[in-house]
């Protein structure tokens, strides 16, 4: 089995559309990695997520928003002989996007972001109330460097 790398814009986007959380990367004042799980939503290029005003990935944006995030679908245990340890792998399609946290202020701006967040997990329409809004905060990060690939592929014979 073999690694192949999706260059294809759509393949990635497709990998993307069908996650249901990404995986954001940041490193601390001490640098120490920190990962968390997310729900987001993806828009030309732009990943939006969304969290409470404060917290600890928060304090880390504030000081280095660079981040990391990874998407990843279609997990499959293959094997190549079943008695063999080292043939067994994960069979999987991921994503890996890097890019720069700004968060958005804009009430209106806001609600842009949430409606691609919610478009992500659901076809209705929603309304924001200003409260909600205001408590909210938008992750805006455009995709500086992408890259995708697929695991676990048969070698042709």
């Amino acid at each position: 089995m073999k690694t192949v790398v999706l260059d294809e814009q759509e393949k990635v986007e497709e990998i993307i559309s069908r996650c249901d959380i990404c995986y954001v990367g940041m490193v601390d004042n001490e640098n120490n990695p920190y990962v968390i799980p997310m729900n987001f939503g993806y828009q030309d290029g732009v990943i939006y997520l969304h969290s409470g005003p404060t917290g600890h990935s928060i304090d880390i944006l504030n000081h280095n928003n660079n981040v990391c995030i990874t998407f990843s679908i279609d997990h499959e245990l293959v094997f190549q002989h079943p008695q063999v340890a080292c043939s067994y792998r994960m069979k999987a399609k991921s994503v890996i996007c890097r890019g720069k946290v700004h968060f958005i202020e804009n009430l209106e701006d806001k609600r842009d972001a949430l409606n691609i967040i919610m478009k992500q997990y659901s076809d209705k329409t929603f309304e924001y109330s200003d409260p909600a809004v205001k408590n909210v905060k938008i992750w805006e990060i455009p995709i500086d460097s992408i890259s995708a690939k697929e695991y676990g592929v048969p070698h042709k014979r």
